[in-house]
């Protein structure tokens, strides 16, 4: 869907184009970039500018506070680990956004992510499960995000490990996940992540040091 918002002269601009200039910062323009929001959780997208911008004219006009908004806009920000956007949503948030109890529950599912402690991410998940309802990909987000940190991190994993790690899937969502990441079963209960040694491969280092550059430094120590 195409948001457009309305200039004082009557013109119109696109989101992006309204976000390149001073009008981004006038809170008539708030309730389009809040419409915006909620199509990218419905739809599966992601323009951070925007979600930020919004954060911005809340700042300016706490009267204008939109708690749901706030909410989705932190969630989608998870979605985009490891890149640090939730920390840069998270300064923008008011004294009163901080002390909102929801708030707080995403900011502790945040620090679990950060955590890697993704067990237990899945089974706050679980609990919070109707918080980010509404938005599509969410989970697979995560997911995605789980499969970043376990490509670092392992050369081999169990396959009942993994399954746990990605939110305790079904062997066949597995396989989908094996296929996606380029991974490949060992037997039947490990599966190759990746040879880490083929990515860290060490170096030798020779340096030559003259004589002459060398001999003024060993006269002063004399």
């Amino acid at each position: 869907m195409s948001h457009l918002v309305k200039m004082e002269n009557g013109q119109s601009q696109t989101i992006q184009e309204m976000l390149g200039c001073i009008e981004r910062y006038n809170p008539d323009h708030l309730k389009t970039l809040e419409a915006y929001i909620q199509d990218q959780a419905k739809n599966n997208t992601y323009d951070l500018e925007a979600n930020l911008a919004v954060l911005k004219l809340y700042q300016f006009n706490p009267h204008m506070l939109n708690f749901e908004i706030t909410y989705t806009i932190l969630l989608k920000s998870l979605t985009n680990l490891p890149h640090t956007d939730f920390v840069m949503a998270k300064c923008l948030l008011l004294p009163q956004q901080m002390k909102d109890e929801n708030i707080q529950t995403i900011i502790d599912l945040a620090d679990i992510l950060e955590r890697a402690d993704f067990t237990l991410f899945w089974q706050r998940a679980e609990v919070n499960r109707t918080m980010f309802r509404h938005i599509s990909g969410f989970h697979d987000s995560i997911r995605k995000f789980v499969s970043h940190v376990v490509s670092i991190t392992f050369q081999t994993i169990k396959k009942d490990l993994l399954k746990e790690l990605l939110g305790g899937i079904e062997d066949s969502t597995l396989e989908s996940w094996i296929k996606r990441n380029g991974w490949k079963h060992q037997g039947q209960d490990l599966i190759v992540v990746a040879m880490q040694d083929d990515k860290i491969k060490t170096k030798n280092i020779t340096e030559k040091i003259e004589f002459e550059n060398v001999g003024a430094l060993m006269a002063q120590c004399l």
